[in-house]
């Protein structure tokens, strides 16, 4: 009986519904998605790059910045090419397989993105509150592990899930309405019990954003403290154009993923959380490199360096 249930649902097909519902918008979503996704690829290799190239950017902040932007551009591109398929295919199936593949990928490198966002704010709380310490507090040795930790981590809650994922069971053509194998919306089709699953979502879900946002939040919190302990204005100026782009980013994906899946039984429409995962899966990843190097000499002037150079 069981491996008859395990037979029917590696045979399972689903369908990704994503915005089948307006037909009229595939043309002008699928010009706007690309856009969007090539700007993210640019942005995030460009950003690789850059700090690559510049010696000046060779510190903490920009080693962990270079992972984001590789971070960035992997979960974007394992949604963005099928998601732009599907609005001008009109075959949009997926099998149980590819559906577990997708979703484990993704998954991993979201997780690694809260990791990552957290590791920053503690590389800032040292910059700002032990300036004195700082190259020595965040070694080379230090900085690759919190980063190789961040990936393990990543990889750790996506393997749990998409285990617990595998013992659901499906049968024949599903529907999943969404543009992507997203665990909530395939949890809905199951034909077993899926309240394990469920509850399992939603404690990862939860403990990764209540540790990253309490170690951003500290962090913070001491750097508040540290500012305000400051009397001059260029003090104060600095903290903040250290800071502000980490903060601006944090708040955009934080608050995207808590809308999401930090609230049990949500009563959020399919649009609107159809509206929120494009937000996350594909802007926000677009989003990172302007917010990070608009607001940074160094990298403008490398940037600048390097249009010349092809240019002239």
């Amino acid at each position: 009986m069981f491996l008859t249930e395990r037979n029917r649902t590696s045979e399972a097909t689903f369908t990704l519904l994503g915005f089948s519902d307006y037909p009229e918008l595939w043309l002008p979503l699928f010009f706007i998605f690309l856009a969007i996704y090539t700007f993210s690829v640019v942005g995030n290799l460009g950003m690789i790059v850059t700090i690559k190239i510049n010696p000046k950017l060779h510190t903490p902040m920009y080693f962990f910045l270079s992972h984001l932007s590789f971070v960035d551009f992997c979960y974007s591109s394992i949604i963005a090419p099928k998601m732009l398929v599907n609005l001008i295919m009109e075959d949009r199936t997926i099998s149980f397989p590819g559906c577990m593949v997708q979703f484990f990928f993704f998954c991993t490198f979201v997780v690694t993105e809260l990791i990552l966002f957290a590791v920053m704010a503690y590389d800032r709380f040292v910059a700002i509150c032990n300036p004195l310490l700082y190259t020595v507090a965040m070694s080379q040795k230090l900085c690759a592990l919190l980063v190789f930790g961040s990936y393990v981590w990543g990889v750790g809650c996506s393997l749990t899930l998409m285990c617990s994922a595998l013992k659901l069971s499906f049968r024949g053509f599903n529907t999943i309405n969404h543009f992507f194998c997203e665990l909530s919306s395939l949890i809905s089709l199951s034909c077993s019990d899926s309240s394990l699953t469920q509850l399992l979502l939603f404690t990862v879900a939860t403990f990764n954003e209540i540790i990253t946002l309490l170690i951003i939040l500290t962090s913070y919190v001491f750097i508040l403290v540290t500012t305000l302990k400051m009397h001059s204005a260029s003090g104060h100026r600095k903290v903040f154009s250290t800071c502000a782009s980490h903060l601006t980013a944090v708040t955009i994906f934080h608050g995207t993923i808590l809308f999401l899946y930090c609230v049990p039984n949500s009563k959020n429409s399919r649009h609107t959380v159809k509206v929120a995962s494009v937000f996350y899966t594909v802007v926000i990843p677009m989003l990172n490199p302007l917010i990070y190097s608009l607001r940074n000499k160094d990298v403008k002037d490398t940037v600048r360096k390097i249009v010349n150079t092809k240019l002239f």
